[in-house]
């Protein structure tokens, strides 16, 4: 590992983007598209993706990342690693200050990480499990001692990941219930100025940021709207300027991409690496038993869900670890479309179908993200019918989805998770035991557990050479794909489309879910 990491700040930061441009010009409105509306807007409690597009305005994260996954600045200026890869050393920007005017310093960076994320974070546990210490010798400078070499360590503070939390708001508080969570203090380039309950958020310039001169708009207006029909309107008629992800169906892309007002890109998105699943909850029968969930994979069609649900802006997935994410290995066993495979198992099981051709019954819960998400759990409804596995769909809204699926309320569901490039950041919070953790979402929820891969993915994230993690990480996907937790069903490459007057949208790897501080309406 190199010794001294530091980053030019004015190279980094032209690179990224972040600097003032005679060509851009400050004033407007930009009107976002949110579906659905999200349950919360603060990034410490919630990683669901409407909560990170807005609460990535108004928090952020020490750093941010370039479209190759590498680290550029954020709350932190600079940084160094002590050449044994034990300690990291953050220096942070001068005149930061949350919205209500507090100081930002090393104490909100060490109560965030150490403290709150810890318990209400699925990701923070695994990321953060290896410092052994937090120092602060100054304000300005956070000290992070490890145990051990945790080779993604600097891939763990974007926003979402590491959003960083004011402590004199939060510390010795009920997180939860705490009244700061009505009206979000973030230091980023935009405040929380009102919610609209199933109408729209609006967030206003922040005049005191701390980049000189940024942000360019006077406001943001995230504006809810749950018809996909009408998403479509907004963005073609310029009622709305940006949708993202899921927002507009798939099956519109080709009639986006001739629309000369509109730009459709689908970079921001290597960072997240999204890959969709049907998510298993083991605790309930038969999903406890591998053949069954083996079964479920070989029932499933995931080249056709590729190519009519996603209208081919996606690709059947191959394993746990998307092929976009760093220590992919093509080569674990793969599991084609076979029904026949499939009955095969269930009769195995003695799983026998009855008069009517049924083996079991579950209930799937869908994800409430628009038409294509409900036209897939109806697919799924289908292909596993057909194998003698009846479905039965449960609709809800978005909060209460995310309350079921982190309580362990459901049987199965779809659910899409982020690998944030690295497999120790997003992967291994999904299967390792010490992250099976109700109510927390997003985490290891299905309730698998395996002590080797446990002690496999410790190794592989405490690696310092690549070839030895790669090794690890084939060992892991190998046996994940024996014991198939989820039925893995494809790769997304989301579209992020554009009204062509707003410039900067997308400038890193997180998308719209950076801050926006550069975001510029042309003339």
């Amino acid at each position: 590992m190199k010794a001294f990491l530091r980053y030019w700040l004015m190279a980094a930061w032209l690179a990224a983007g972040l600097l003032p441009c005679a060509a851009q010009t400050r004033g407007g409105t930009l009107r976002v598209i949110l579906n659905p509306e999200p349950a919360t807007l603060v990034l410490g409690l919630s990683t669901q993706g409407p909560t990170q597009i807005v609460g990535g305005k108004i928090y952020e994260g020490l750093l941010t990342y370039h479209f190759d996954l590498s680290p550029r600045p954020g709350l932190a200026k600079s940084w160094s690693v002590s050449p044994d890869g034990l300690t990291y050393t953050f220096k942070l920007q001068e005149g930061v200050r949350w919205h209500d005017g507090k100081p930002f310093t090393a104490d909100d960076v060490i109560f965030t990480l150490q403290t709150m994320l810890r318990e209400t974070h699925p990701r923070a546990n695994v990321n953060f499990s290896q410092v052994a210490e937090y120092l602060a010798p100054d304000p300005l400078t956070v000290v992070f001692k490890l145990r051990e070499p945790y080779a993604p360590f600097l891939g763990a503070f974007e926003v979402s990941s590491a959003p960083m939390m004011p402590a004199h708001l939060y510390r010795g508080t009920d997180y939860r219930n705490n009244p700061a969570n009505q009206a979000p203090i973030g230091t980023g380039p935009f405040k929380f100025k009102e919610w609209r309950k199933g109408q729209s958020i609006e967030l206003v310039r922040n005049d005191d940021y701390w980049q000189k001169g940024l942000p360019y708009l006077d406001g943001i207006s995230f504006q809810v709207i749950p018809d996909s029909a009408s998403r479509l309107r907004a963005m073609e008629s310029g009622t709305a300027d940006v949708a993202s992800f899921s927002d507009i169906d798939f099956a519109q892309l080709p009639q986006i991409r001739k629309n000369p007002k509109l730009v459709l890109t689908t970079k921001g998105y290597e960072f997240p690496g999204p890959l969709a699943w049907l998510e298993l909850n083991h605790r309930v029968k038969p999903m406890d038993d591998r053949r069954f969930r083996k079964a479920l994979l070989y029932a499933i069609d995931r080249k056709r869900i590729a190519d009519d649900i996603f209208a081919g802006s996606a690709k059947p997935a191959k394993g746990p670890i998307s092929s976009v994410t760093r220590f992919f290995d093509p080569n674990i066993a793969q599991y084609e479309y076979d029904p026949k495979k499939a009955q095969a198992l269930l009769d195995a099981m003695g799983l026998k179908p009855d008069a009517n051709g049924r083996r079991t019954t579950l209930r799937l819960l869908e994800l409430p993200y628009g038409d294509t998400w409900s036209r897939l759990a109806a697919f799924i409804k289908q292909s596993l019918g057909k194998v003698g596995i009846n479905v039965v769909l449960e609709s809800t809204d978005a909060a209460n989805w995310a309350k079921r699926y982190a309580n362990w309320e459901y049987e199965m569901t779809i659910t899409y998770i982020y690998q944030y490039g690295d497999p120790a950041l997003g992967v291994a919070r999904n299967y390792i035991s010490s992250n099976i953790r109700k109510g927390v979402y997003a985490s290891n929820s299905s309730g698998y557990s395996n002590a080797e891969v446990d002690q496999w993915f410790s190794a592989a994230a405490a690696a310092t050479r690549p070839e030895s993690r790669q090794v690890l990480y084939s060992r892991i996907a190998s046996q994940l794909a024996q014991d198939v937790p989820e039925a893995w069903l494809v790769e997304l490459s989301f579209p992020t489309i554009t009204h062509v007057a707003f410039k900067n949208v997308v400038t890193s790897a997180i998308g719209v879910m950076d801050n926006f501080a550069t975001v510029y309406k042309a003339k």
